[in-house]
């Protein structure tokens, strides 16, 4: 069976196979900070393998996903073969209590000869330093890159083994593991592990979700899809070259899998073709819209570096502008020169001023030209590098600066990671815009242009609250679509800022603006406003029973609850149910918008 045109095979599950209702063993659940619930579900996947899943039921932001509806899952991954035993990949020291009483109910961790490490991002290895004190000649298993990092996490000798393709590790019993490098998806470090007795793919970060539940697999796909979709969106579009990459490499390994055991929420079983073809296909569209490309130089494992640069890259890739990213600990210093010299525009994270991140900033200023353009944002890691030193060598060499610096004197919030993102959709549109625009009048004949503009449309303000980010929008692209359940659609463009506040789950508030009355609010939300900036300030509002701002000049409002969307070229098309609503002033009409040619709003 064919996944995708890239060739990778999912096959049936015929090896050994596993009954789908195998049992499980559901922990106590933990009250964690703020009276979060953690628990751990044991259960058999295939023959010999065992998953750990830790499950964080409430964790309600996951690094530049801070709107999560479902919470989130860290899956770890047990394999007993005839003669050696493997786990693949650990979990979030917040569950070490937990995790660690699960993993010794199922084998005495002296019996672990190996620790697959396919990713050191601290919620899959958080746990490896005490794995290690557990099974002392444990041999950890990972790429290069990978087990570099973990000797400065672990700060004490262990065992190790550099993991190589074409090179497997054999277990006994059928149990052989292959190994693919499959760096950027999302960190450097990422490898994919493939047991050839089971037909299972580990792939840690890649092809999961943040989605907790009981289910282990994938049964319900129209629950989960949206999720699915929204963690590639965050994490891995921004890498689809390498999403891509990683793809051709699992097509020339021959590896055909029945199964995906996944990091972060459901086990992938029953709809593998479907959601490895999703992967393939959004990626390929991601870089067919590219005009142009950023590159995003950040330092793994330092302060908020790697968090920050994500939400970026995902701003960047939101306007349709190409991410390039780079670990300044891992890159060399001729991959850094090619690097600045391929891409438009450089985003550069502070790096600590110690150590090999810092040694890559005098090859970034030798390398810059002076048509590029830069944005240097600080990390908060405590040991960053002058931004205001770095800003005037820029400015002597004449590069441009779009944006003021990204400063951050508190840890991040939501706000923060909102200015991020806003602050990468402006990079991403000094570079596209004008070829968008152009683009789009040379795709549509003028007499289209100027029948299409007959279809009017009202003038609204939407407005949106999660966390401490908000958001605001003129709109005109709305209707109504149901009675029962009342329903609306808006169409919001990739590129908006609020695009990110209306995920499925999100609430918003329609604000309706009245006719002969609607130029002041128009006139202020409409302004260009820079990263980061209060879309309120200055405006009467008070939220409404879902927290969205309710405008006071407006002639009636909806608050409204996402429930789907539905992905065309340059919009999302947003179906949401109506929950409450109220009209200011009777007498008042929504105010009217007509346009005389079809291809701008």
């Amino acid at each position: 069976m064919q996944a995708a045109s890239q060739n990778v095979r999912p096959r049936s599950v015929e090896v050994r196979a596993v009954a789908t209702e195998a049992p499980t063993k559901m922990s106590r659940v933990v009250q964690w900070e703020q009276g979060k619930r953690l628990q751990t579900q044991t259960t058999t996947i295939a023959a010999d393998t065992t998953t750990i899943r830790s499950l964080d039921w409430d964790r309600d932001r996951f690094d530049i996903e801070f709107g999560l509806l479902k919470g989130t899952t860290y899956n770890s991954y047990l394999i007993r073969g005839a003669d050696k035993v493997a786990l693949i990949d650990a979990s979030h020291e917040k569950f070490r209590e937990l995790y660690l009483s699960a993993l010794k109910s199922e084998i005495d961790f002296k019996d672990i000869d190996y620790i697959v490490a396919n990713h050191t991002e601290p919620d899959h290895s958080g746990l490896i330093r005490d794995l290690i004190e557990l099974a002392p000649n444990v041999t950890v298993v990972g790429s290069k890159v990978c087990i570099q990092f973990l000797q400065n996490l672990v700060l004490k000798p262990f065992k190790s083994l550099v993991a190589q393709p074409g090179k497997p590790l054999d277990l006994g019993g059928g149990h052989e593991l292959e190994f693919i490098m499959a760096p950027n998806l999302h960190w450097p470090d990422t490898m994919f592990t493939f047991d050839k007795g089971t037909g299972v793919m580990f792939t840690c970060d890649a092809f999961g979700s943040h989605y907790c539940s009981e289910a282990v697999y994938d049964e319900d796909l129209s629950e989960l899809e949206p999720h699915y979709r929204f963690y590639y969106d965050c994490l891995m579009k921004p890498n689809s070259r390498s999403v891509l990459t990683a793809l051709r490499k699992v097509a020339s390994a021959g590896w055909e899998f029945s199964e995906i055991a996944v990091g972060h929420g459901p086990l992938l079983r029953y709809n593998v073709p479907e959601l490895t073809l999703k992967y393939e296909q959004w990626s390929k569209a991601a870089i067919e819209k590219q005009k142009s490309s950023i590159a995003v130089l950040y330092v793994s494992d330092y302060g908020y570096s790697d968090r920050l640069s994500q939400c970026i890259a995902r701003g960047i890739t939101k306007a349709g502008a190409g991410v390039e990213m780079m670990d300044l600990k891992a890159a060399d210093t001729q991959e850094l020169v090619e690097c600045i010299g391929r891409n438009a525009a450089v985003v550069l994270m502070m790096p600590p001023t110690q150590g090999p991140a810092a040694a890559a900033v005098a090859p970034l200023l030798a390398g810059i030209k002076a048509k590029q353009s830069v944005l240097l944002c600080e990390s908060y890691g405590g040991d960053d590098e002058p931004v205001d030193t770095l800003l005037r060598k820029f400015s002597d060499l004449g590069v441009k600066m779009p944006i003021e610096p990204l400063r951050i004197k508190e840890a991040p919030t939501e706000a923060t990671y909102q200015l991020f993102e806003e602050a990468g959709t402006d990079m991403g549109q000094n570079l596209t815009q004008k070829a968008v625009r152009e683009e789009t009048r040379r795709s549509m004949p003028l007499a289209v242009a100027k029948a299409i503009a007959r279809v009017s449309g009202g003038l609204y303000v939407v407005t949106a609250t999660k966390g401490s980010s908000k958001g605001a929008m003129i709109a005109s692209w709305v209707s109504q679509a149901s009675f029962k359940p009342l329903g609306i659609t808006i169409a919001v463009a990739k590129d908006r800022a609020i695009e990110s506040l209306m995920q499925v789950g999100d609430s918003f508030v329609l604000n309706c603006l009245e006719e002969g009355n609607f130029a002041p609010l128009m006139k202020h939300f409409l302004k260009r406003f820079p990263p980061g900036a209060d879309r309120f300030e200055g405006i009467d509002w008070s939220p409404g029973a879902n927290g969205s701002p309710v405008l006071a000049g407006a002639l009636a409002f909806l608050e409204c609850t996402v429930v789907s969307r539905m992905e065309t070229n340059d919009h999302w098309i947003t179906y949401a149910e109506v929950t409450a609503g109220r009209v200011a002033k009777p007498e008042g009409r929504t105010a009217s918008h007509h346009r005389k040619l079809g291809d701008y709003y």
